[in-house]
């Protein structure tokens, strides 16, 4: 009850402050929570069956998201993450052969980058950005893909769900996307906005852009961080 009563509080300061004014909903249609509180996301159902084409970017330890999309609409989900820990969790569970992950994480840039580990070792995702969650001591070298290229690996020249929480990389992501007219019809994103000094100003220029590409917003979390986007021409 405590946690609620916190999480409502939370988010009337949040609208009262005028911090996310730009995640109001523009369009309806149809919306399921797909997952569990922590790793889920809003996804528009009605646009789903067993031949869809699911990308998963930023698994960590938590694949609800991507376990009922498969259970609902038996379609494949195309999983990726480069962070060691997660892959050393994914290849330890029991999971549907229609989940296939790949050791990538997407950028604006495809090869090698330096990525660096969580200051808490308790915690799973590491980031390209330098932000306060991060140990810049401590990296690895990890393989990044752009969009364009995954798509060819893959052999697909759509998306019917893109859901990303990569940690930062989000905004370059889908400027990359956008700039490329990369053809999806629902974008599923974590905002990362606390992690840097700008990041209001960074999230509101996105959507602008997600807009202007006719994009809508049409469900956000209550934590104002999920916010999921659908191309209004498909409904």
């Amino acid at each position: 009850m405590i946690k609620i009563v916190k999480a409502k509080l939370k988010k009337l300061i949040l609208k009262l402050s005028g911090r996310v004014r730009h995640l109001k909903k523009g369009i309806d249609c149809k919306k399921v929570w797909y997952g569990n509180v922590y790793g889920g996301f809003y996804v528009c159902p009605d646009l789903l069956n067993s031949n869809s084409v699911v990308y998963s970017f930023g698994i960590g330890q938590d694949i609800s998201f991507d376990r009922a999309i498969i259970e609902k609409h038996g379609c494949e989900v195309f999983a990726f993450d480069p962070t060691p820990k997660s892959i050393n969790w994914v290849n330890q569970q029991e999971i549907s052969e229609r989940f296939r992950f790949f050791e990538l994480g997407i950028s604006s840039n495809s090869g090698p980058v330096d990525f660096f580990l969580p200051k808490n070792r308790n915690h799973v995702s590491g980031s390209m950005i330098s932000q306060n969650n991060i140990n810049l001591k401590e990296k690895v070298i990890v393989e990044m893909r752009t969009m364009q290229d995954i798509l060819k690996e893959l052999n697909h020249t759509h998306i019917d769900v893109l859901k990303m929480d990569i940690e930062g990389e989000e905004y370059d992501v889908i400027d990359n996307i956008l700039d490329n007219n990369i053809a999806v019809d629902q974008i599923l994103v974590e905002f990362h906005d606390r992690f840097f000094n700008d990041g209001t100003i960074k999230s509101l220029q996105t959507v602008k852009k997600l807009k202007s590409k006719g994009y809508e917003i049409f469900a956000v979390s209550d934590s104002f961080e999920e916010v999921s986007f659908i191309k209004k021409s498909i409904l």
